[in-house]
């Protein structure tokens, strides 16, 4: 038995999370990581960071004082323990197929300072989406820390994933006039550590402001049904030893380039929406 999951938790009905996923956009379970487990990740993130920031391209930003870092699945300790975790797992195949493709790991991290974002989903929506109320990707997101009110949490507003969006700036940024909509939907997020939360990344959703001195980051690991395309955007890259000594369940569904040497990673998916911040709403703020 792997450790790092704490099995009572994995009684989960599946179905009854996918229902809850097509209806709000975003589910989640507590629990699902052991406290140790989980401080590893954070102490695994937040080194990652400091040596993302200092190089051109390492670290995107999403904001004031906010930023988006990827990561090599193999300088990510626990990469195997969470695409193999049972519930990860479960949805990933009840969502997405039996196919499903690993395409994105990294994290986002507030630092204190970081402003309200505006209202946005992470890309795009298809026309499977908004026509057909297909879900084509998910992301699968971990807190480092346990969330407070003066952590900037995650605010996601429910049943928005299926919005068209085609005629927004980027097709990703819906007009200020209609943030009051989602400020009614909006609903924030503590999670506590070992807690994983699965979304839709077309549910629209934004960071709020970050006032604490604690870092709050957040593990995102993105996973697509065959065909959605997102594996170009972030290019996994493993070296041949670690990915001959991956199980074959993860190799079967890896999206990845094998090499010989790992080179720093020179992110492709920046988001230009998100470069500043905006001011406390008046509205669900």
């Amino acid at each position: 038995m792997n450790t790092a999951y704490l099995q009572p938790r994995m009684s989960e009905d599946v179905a009854a999370h996918v229902d809850t996923l097509y209806r709000d956009g975003v589910t989640g379970v507590k629990g699902a990581f052991s406290p140790e487990w989980t401080e590893q990740m954070r102490e695994s993130t937040m080194t990652a960071f400091w040596e993302a920031i200092q190089r051109p391209g390492g670290a995107v930003g999403r904001g004031p004082r906010r930023w988006y870092v990827e990561i090599h699945p193999q300088d990510f300790h626990g990469f195997v323990d969470l695409v193999t975790h049972p519930w990860v797992a479960a949805m990933s195949e009840a969502v997405l197929g039996p196919e499903y493709e690993i395409v994105e790991i990294g994290f986002d991290t507030p630092f204190q300072g970081a402003k309200y974002q505006p209202w946005h989903r992470d890309f795009p929506s298809p026309q499977d989406t908004y026509e057909r109320h297909r879900i084509t990707s998910l992301a699968f997101n971990m807190t480092g820390v346990d969330v407070t009110q003066d952590m900037g949490p995650f605010e996601i507003a429910h049943g928005t994933q299926w919005d068209d969006g085609r005629k927004w700036p980027h097709e990703m940024f819906p007009p200020q006039e209609a943030w009051p909509r989602y400020a009614e939907r909006g609903v924030r997020k503590y999670p506590q550590m070992g807690d994983i939360s699965c979304r839709s990344a077309l549910t629209i959703h934004r960071g709020t402001e970050h006032r604490s001195p604690v870092a709050r980051p957040v593990l995102v690991l993105g996973v697509d049904a065959p065909g959605a395309g997102h594996a170009a955007l972030h290019d996994l890259t493993v070296t041949r030893d670690y990915y001959d000594k991956l199980p074959q369940y993860v190799r079967d569904h890896l999206v990845c380039r094998i090499v010989d040497k790992l080179m720093p990673i020179s992110q492709k998916h920046g988001i230009e929406g998100l470069v500043m911040g905006v001011e406390p709403p008046a509205m669900g703020g």
